[in-house]
């Protein structure tokens, strides 16, 4: 009742407000206050335009911006000797007035972001004194009429967002005092006539997402004024000329999404650069190093540079740099090409999903967890990859007119309660913004894509007019052009979830959102407009391979490996005999491994001894994580991309040999999630190894009394869910298991720990059966006592 009785205050308010106005108009008085009426602005103000301000005979100003006045351009007007009309930002419709030709007095007309449509009146160009043209975010067709020839003093003239039809005139060349021309997403074609290098006076170019024929670079040399040149989308080809890079008062280029060649290497940057975006091109060649420093905004994505000139010069300064270098490299469309300063990454795990809140905080959704991307507020040229996710995002482009520089607005905020948490904020960007899923399994997936529009309101106020338009691509086919979140939900605050599908065949998975240059700009401020978006949920549509990352299936040689587990399942019992015998009997020697190990028919050599040293890369100390009682414990990569873990058993000692045969024959007939997982053995020439899964943390021992760099940060109810870990793995041996398995060297370096902290207790080699008329509590030492040294602080 409050909120309703406040909104019906605000609107009494603004009627009063008009009324006192109309009054005042019609009892011609304080002439003096209403010479200009630029007090009006922001205001939301309702109805119509006033025809009464004719029998103001002196106002020569009139500007009713950020209001919500509907209707038409007053007849009445076209009596006046006005000088300035701004109706920026208000809900006007219909055509344009023909009668506005009639005001010849007008240096300024501004009737951008309403619904007016139709075409042009060629009328306009009547209006010979005109210095100032805006007709963006309207909904106009057709051709510009030539009359707009006539306006020689024009030195503004904005016309994007709109619907015309045909391509750029060449009158415009007629205009030769323009110092700004903007027409991004207008509705017309390419190319730029040649005709726009007679426009010396140019400050600002800005012209985008026109559709046409391929071009020639447009000649710019004479433009020695120029700050801002955006030359977005427009079908460029060839080079760029040298010339660009010395302008001394450019501040702003973008000439993405052309197809721009040729090389950077040699180019010399003026020092008055600030941004620069050359997104989606074919430039090769080495970074120059005039852009590598600090200052400059660069953004190379999505081009053919030479990789090896990026890890060597961009990559070593990309810290400290405003640098976007996301796949922008010559590679093809893999891993190497997302990540161009680690051009040796590989996966070290396979994902078959992920959960992302845009521009938000980790939040819980019905069981879900959306990891939050809050952290990193964005930039011109930014992007970054999260730390143990398989994902991340790249951002480009400034918002233009927002007075900032700095580039602080990318993330969005509501302050509305009522709307869900995984919506209260979302990521938004000026041009491009890509969320990219890596190391993915292979197959199709479903993409749901989370909006609500928290930047407009739903009430009658000039907030409420905007109009946010932009493409979306998935895996780089157009899936919405001129996507609209308030049409679509309806209404602002509205959550809005969108599926698509997508196919994954090269592990990567990628979502672009593209601003081509529609909707408004300037609601409920300037520098408000391209994509926004809330959530980003990945789930296959197959059943995965991979569990939690590992993977399922396995090549050949593991598969060998996992059959011949299987088949000495059954030989469990009699291993663990014959393994009591071997250790009391046979020497070290090579000859006796041979004879009966070999006698054992155990066909374990499912891996080669070549593969094994293929995936540690011949054993290199470099890849060794740990040394066992037995012998050292090596990581290994498979040409598959598994990792593994590598036991590499003493060729000599007869305690190798033992653990060996335990190993195969204890974890080979267990499974529980708290046991190391084995793969497979090699047995070949004076080689036992053991391929177990690898742990990403290690032992427990080095989590807790590593050294300072290498121990993790264990609160306690990780540590707690730790303990019961190791005590579910050990229930399971004494009690639950089929065989009564007693481990005997429980100790923190026999516990590992995999990437999410859970533990799986290993090394079976002192384990033994335990009889059932024995206690398997015994007070003898089997295996090895740790040594711990704890310093006391004085």
């Amino acid at each position: 009742m409050l909120a309703k009785a406040h909104m019906m205050l605000n609107q009494l308010y603004r009627q009063t407000l008009l009324g006192i106005l109309l009054v005042t108009v019609k009892l011609r008085t304080t002439l003096a206050m209403l010479q200009s009426c630029r007090k009006f602005m922001r205001y939301s103000l309702p109805g119509t335009l006033p025809p009464e301000l004719v029998h103001l005979p002196y106002i020569s100003e009139i500007d009713f911006a950020y209001n919500y006045l509907q209707g038409s351009i007053p007849l009445e007007w076209a009596s006046m000797h006005l000088k300035f009309i701004s109706v920026f930002v208000n809900r006007l419709s219909g055509n344009i007035p023909s009668h506005l030709g009639k005001i010849t007095s007008l240096t300024y007309l501004d009737l951008e972001e309403n619904q007016f449509s139709g075409m042009v009146p060629p009328d306009l160009g009547k209006l010979i004194n005109l210095e100032i043209l805006k007709l963006s975010s309207n909904r106009f067709s057709g051709n510009l009429p030539l009359e707009l020839a006539e306006l020689k003093n024009l030195t503004d003239f904005r016309i994007s967002d709109n619907n015309f039809t045909g391509s750029i005139p060449e009158f415009i060349s007629s205009w030769n005092g323009l110092s700004r021309l903007e027409i991004q997403g207008s509705g017309l074609k390419g190319p730029i006539p040649p005709s726009l290098s007679m426009l010396e006076k140019l400050t600002q170019i800005r012209i985008s997402d026109i559709r046409g024929t391929n071009q020639s670079f447009p000649v710019l040399s004479n433009m020695t004024g120029l700050t801002r040149i955006i030359l977005k989308n427009c079908g460029i080809s060839r080079g760029i000329p040298e010339y660009i890079w010395g302008m001394e008062n450019l501040r702003y280029l973008d000439l993405s999404f052309n197809e721009l060649t040729g090389e950077l290497t040699n180019v010399q940057i003026s020092a008055s650069f600030k941004f620069i975006f050359l997104t989606g091109n074919s430039l090769s060649g080495n970074i120059p190093l005039s852009i590598l420093k600090k200052g400059i905004n660069v953004d190379l994505t999505y081009n053919n540079l030479t990789l090896e000139s990026i890890e060597q010069s961009a990559c070593r300064e990309q810290p400290n740099l405003n640098l976007n270098l996301f796949r922008s490299s010559s590679m093809e469309k893999n891993l190497s090409g997302i990540l161009p300063c680690s051009n040796k990454f590989r996966c070290q795990r396979y994902w078959h999903s992920f959960y992302i809140n845009c521009g938000g905080d980790t939040v819980k959704v019905n069981g879900r967890t959306f990891e939050g991307d809050a952290g990193v507020g964005g930039g011109a040229a930014k992007y970054h990859l999260f730390d143990g996710t398989n994902w991340g995002f790249s951002s480009t482009g400034d918002f233009a007119d927002d007075d900032d520089e700095q580039n602080t607005h990318y993330i969005a905020t509501s302050n509305s309660s009522n709307i869900p948490e995984l919506y209260t904020n979302a990521r938004i960007v000026p041009t491009s913004l890509t969320y990219v899923g890596y190391c993915l399994e292979n197959g199709n997936y479903t993409v749901n894509l989370h909006f609500a529009e928290i930047q407009f309101t739903n009430d009658n106020t000039y907030r409420s007019i905007g109009r946010r338009i932009f493409d979306i691509y998935i895996q780089d086919k157009l899936v919405e052009k001129d996507f609209d979140i308030e049409a679509n939900a309806p209404g602002v605050l509205n959550p809005l979830i969108v599926p698509y599908n997508a196919n994954v065949t090269n592990n990567i998975l990628e979502i672009r959102f593209y601003w081509a240059g529609k909707g408004t700009t300037a609601i409920p401020v300037g520098g408000v407009y391209g994509p926004l978006i809330s959530a980003i949920s990945v789930e296959p549509k197959f059943k995965p391979r991979y569990v939690e990352g590992k993977k399922k299936t396995m090549t050949i040689g593991v598969a060998v490996a996992v059959a011949v587990a299987v088949a000495v399942v059954g030989l469990c019992l009699i291993i663990l005999i014959l393994g009591l015998f071997y250790r009391r009997r046979y020497l070290r020697t090579k000859r006796w491994r041979e004879k009966d190990l070999t006698g054992l028919d155990l066909q374990t050599s499912s891996f080669t001894l070549k593969q094994i040293k293929a995936a540690t890369n011949n054993f290199d100390p470099v890849n060794k994580i740990g040394e066992g009682g037995f012998g050292p414990v090596y990581k290994g990569l498979l040409s598959d991309g598994t990792i593994i873990a590598v036991k590499q058993l003493s060729s000599k000692s007869r305690q190798g040999n033992r653990e060996f045969l335990n190993e195969i024959g204890i974890i080979s007939c267990l499974q529980h999630p708290n046991l190391v997982k084995i793969y497979g053995c090699c047995i070949e020439k004076d080689q036992l190894l053991l391929i177990y899964e690898y742990m990403e943390n290690n032992s427990l021992a080095r989590a807790l009394f590593g050294h300072e760099h290498s121990q993790l940060k264990l609160d306690w109810p990780t540590r707690h869910r730790i303990c019961l870990g190791v005590a579910k793995g050990l229930a399971f041996l004494h009690e639950e298991s089929r065989f009564k398995i007693v481990h005997r060297d429980i100790k923190p370096t026999n516990v590992l720990l995999d990437r999410d902290l859970n533990p799986k207790i290993s090394d079976f080699g002192l384990a033994k059966l335990d009889e059932e008329e024995k206690t398997h509590i015994s007070t003898r030492i089997a295996g090895t006592m740790p040594f711990i040294y704890t310093k006391m602080e004085s």
